[in-house]
């Protein structure tokens, strides 16, 4: 199956060549985490993607240094809300009902439904719910990227403090969880040509099979 082909050709570059991604290909890419799977649809988390060469220059030390961030094409920064409000929800809502050609009073079971599942809640339980959220829309990047035959290295060593002050997040009420430095693996990245290490799938899965008479 060609999708394995591609997990199987997909590597965290260590380092990278600084070979541009094409137009197009990185629109898929941002496509893909668009499409990702968030609990209830509500996607409490923005993407910011760095291109510019001098703001990624500037991102570096907060992301200690690490060469993907500037040997790479573009970075993607996924920052989780730092709360979920009702103010989220009837703007979500409203969207729902533009995209469907419905009303919003239509929606209002799943406006309670929604409220229900905030209430009560800390602004720092949300923030992590939030994180999760964008976490799946990592892995989704992560696959698409394969697809596209665009290397990436996923990353949660750097200082969020110190990234969320470059790309003024905070003001946002935003905080920044991961983030995906995309490009081409270098030549001299030995490890890339080395085979997956896995657990044997023995182990790592186990298997509860329906039982027909």
């Amino acid at each position: 199956m060609e999708y394995l082909d591609s997990l199987n050709w997909r590597y965290a570059a260590k380092k990278m060549n600084g070979q541009k991604v094409a137009a197009e290909k990185l629109h898929n890419i941002l496509e893909a985490i668009n499409l990702a799977p968030t609990s209830m649809g509500l996607q409490p988390f923005h993407v910011i993607v760095v291109e510019d060469e001098d703001l990624r220059k500037k991102l570096a030390p907060a992301m200690y240094n690490q060469p993907q961030i500037t040997g790479g094409s573009a970075v993607v920064i996924f920052a989780a809300w730092d709360n979920v409000t009702e103010e989220h929800i009837d703007e979500y809502l409203r969207n729902t009902a533009k995209v469907r050609g419905i009303k919003v009073e239509d929606l209002g079971g799943f406006r309670d439904m929604l409220m229900n599942a905030i209430k009560g809640r800390s602004s720092e339980n949300l923030q992590q719910w939030s994180a999760r959220q964008a976490y799946i829309a990592l892995g989704v990047g992560v696959t698409a990227a394969a697809i596209e035959k665009v290397d990436t290295t996923p990353m949660e060593g750097f200082n969020p403090a110190a990234v969320d002050e470059v790309l003024g997040l905070k003001e946002k009420g935003l905080t920044s969880v991961v983030a995906l430095a995309l490009g081409y693996r270098d030549d001299s990245d030995h490890l890339a040509k080395a085979k997956k290490v896995r657990r044997a799938k023995e182990e790592f899965f186990t298997h509860y099979v329906a039982e027909y008479a």
